[in-house]
């Protein structure tokens, strides 16, 4: 019954969104029936919300979110056009440009990358693709790191319930990261000119100088967080105080950027999204999967990857890691390659859940429906499933 009552959950917030209701009210509605559902006393309500701002695994995330706005008001757009005209420079290939941005932007561990994604991905593809589209492109290839990056907390978690060695991890998503680039190119990417309509590059090294030059703050982010282990909150922190610094900022402008970069729509429509998630959790619905989904008639192997990819959905990846690794590593012996395939079903399925921060982000940054982006990205994120389970079926040999 409890797992009924989560379908109906999920399906009142797909309607809201159909209807043309905005975010924040589809997931407020999806809070308010879960609460209903599962009678949640309104004390574990309040409790449950208030530990999105005091725990700092949630208030992290809205705090980067708010930081990274604030350091692109410091810098302005015309950083990323600036870095455009490099990638334009040094490639001359918009398609290249666009995926290895976004690519390249993902090694950053924070929803709030989104939004320097979506800068760029914009960019190089108005007039060529439509919104929604573009919110799809950029939302794809800006997650396809976090697939196999240790730098990732689901990487890190499902190595570590698992056993597996990192390195043979990687070894094993070669295949699945190429896999998901081409899927991202066949779906929308290759209708982008390769053109950049610029001059071909008389100086790449010079480019490639320009280009450290323009996103020197995002770079020293990525060298504090992957070199140095610095939180991301920290590290922006650090990139914020160097762009006060060398841009000569004045305390007049600090105070304007201060109210600037608070995005009352997208950090709400996040904080709503946070509260569902720790709603959901404490219903400990999730527990009930695995016994549900053994009763399947299915290979055990394609069980816990539909375990996977479904508690990803409702909750993200995290805790369906946390709770299925266990179950299915004692289940089958299947070592690396096992990992590589819950970890692409988890990936796919992230790309559609409604709890995942980063759609509510590009969503916001694009001006369409969280319903826009999962109708564009579930087709894909499928195919990729499929792609995946034939895949396990040989590496397991």
């Amino acid at each position: 019954m409890e797992i009924t009552f989560l379908g109906v959950v999920f399906a009142v917030i797909i309607v809201l969104l159909a209807i043309g209701r905005p975010l924040y009210q589809a997931i407020a509605g999806g809070m308010i029936v879960t609460a209903g559902l599962f009678h949640i006393p309104v004390t574990v309500i309040v409790t449950k919300i208030a530990s999105v701002i005091i725990n700092w695994s949630s208030l992290s995330v809205l705090l980067s979110l708010y930081l990274i706005t604030f350091l692109q008001r410091i810098e302005s757009r015309s950083q990323i056009r600036l870095a455009q005209q490099d990638l334009n420079g040094i490639f001359h290939n918009r398609r290249i440009n666009t995926a290895g941005a976004a690519f390249f932007i993902g090694l950053l561990p924070s929803a709030a990358s989104m939004i320097l994604c979506a800068d760029i991905v914009k960019d190089a593809t108005e007039g060529y693709l439509d919104p929604k589209e573009q919110a799809f492109t950029a939302s794809w290839f800006r997650h396809i790191p976090e697939s196999v990056l240790p730098t990732y907390t689901a990487v890190l978690l499902m190595s570590n319930l698992s056993g597996v060695e990192i390195s043979e991890f990687i070894l094993y998503m070669i295949v699945p990261v190429l896999a998901l680039a081409g899927l991202g190119y066949a779906v929308y990417l290759h209708r982008i000119p390769n053109d950049t309509g610029t001059p071909a590059s008389t100086n790449r090294l010079a480019d490639f100088a320009h280009l450290i030059q323009h996103l020197w703050s995002l770079l020293l982010i990525l060298i504090l967080i992957l070199v140095f282990h610095f939180q991301v909150v920290t590290s922006v922190l650090v990139s914020i105080a160097l762009c006060i610094i060398i841009y000569r900022v004045t305390l007049d402008e600090i105070r304007k950027f201060i109210f600037a970069a608070f995005e009352k729509k997208m950090l709400g429509n996040t904080f709503l999204v946070l509260c569902l998630k720790e709603l959901i959790a404490h219903t400990g619905v999730l527990l009930l999967l695995p016994d549900a989904m053994a009763k399947l008639p299915l290979p055990t192997y394609l069980i816990f990857g539909l375990l996977f990819f479904t508690a990803t959905v409702i909750s993200g990846s995290t805790g369906a890691i946390a709770m299925g690794t266990p179950l299915a590593f004692a289940a089958i012996p299947g070592g690396a390659p096992l990992m590589a395939y819950l970890m692409c079903m988890a990936h796919a399925a992230s790309q559609i859940s409604p709890t995942h921060v980063c759609l509510v982000v590009a969503a916001d940054y694009f001006h369409v429906t969280l319903g826009d982006i999962v109708k564009k990205t579930l087709p894909v994120s499928i195919a990729f499933c499929v792609l995946m389970t034939l895949y396990y079926n040989v590496i397991k040999l």
